[in-house]
């Protein structure tokens, strides 16, 4: 069986963990993690924000943003913003299924991932009001200790964050970003 198809069959056969909200006290986000081989190895690809943003200023996160009223569904959302925001189209994306929420505390959004896979070489339109570059790291460094994975203290920008983080050529992956990979790469591994 090859990752996609383990992928796609751990994520058919599973209902995702979701937040309440009947409060409405979050606001409700999507965000799509978009996988490519290249040389016959997985990567994954992250945005760095720029500082023009509202939320989550020149942090390392994935394609996504805000669900809006026009957005047919939760997937839409990913895939609209996707495109939006790294020229994305949402006919290359092979949606593969999507994980457990995660919640942004500091911004108050419950975050819906989604996991698709892209063709590569893609030829990206940055929107860069909102992204600063594009990060491609490959899947193993969320799966090896000795790689990139942590589950410990990292310093961001001066301050101290403690808990999951993977750190990969000068790029450190934390908070719910961190924690969206590391629910991921439990699903896939078969331990969540």
């Amino acid at each position: 069986m090859t990752l996609i198809e383990r992928i796609r069959d751990s994520l058919k056969n599973r209902k995702p963990q979701t937040i309440d909200n009947s409060g409405s006290r979050y606001v409700h986000s999507s965000v799509l993690i978009p996988l490519f081989c290249k040389d016959g190895q997985y990567n994954v690809i992250f945005t760095r924000r720029t500082n023009r943003v509202e939320h989550h200023k020149g942090q390392i996160s994935f394609p996504g943003g805000s669900v809006d009223k026009e957005d047919g569904s939760l997937e839409e959302t990913a895939l609209r913003e996707a495109e939006e925001e790294i020229g994305l189209l949402r006919a290359d994306v092979d949606m593969l299924g999507r994980i457990d929420d995660e919640l942004a505390l500091v911004s108050s959004f419950i975050i819906h991932p989604f996991i698709g896979r892209i063709p590569s070489p893609y030829n990206f339109q940055i929107n860069t009001h909102e992204v600063d570059s594009l990060i491609f790291i490959p899947l193993y460094v969320f799966t090896d200790e000795s790689a990139g994975y942590k589950k410990d203290f990292v310093d961001v920008d001066g301050f101290p964050y403690h808990g999951t983080n993977y750190q990969y050529e000068g790029s450190v992956i934390w908070g719910a970003t961190a924690r969206i990979m590391e629910n991921f790469i439990g699903i896939i591994e078969g331990k969540i």
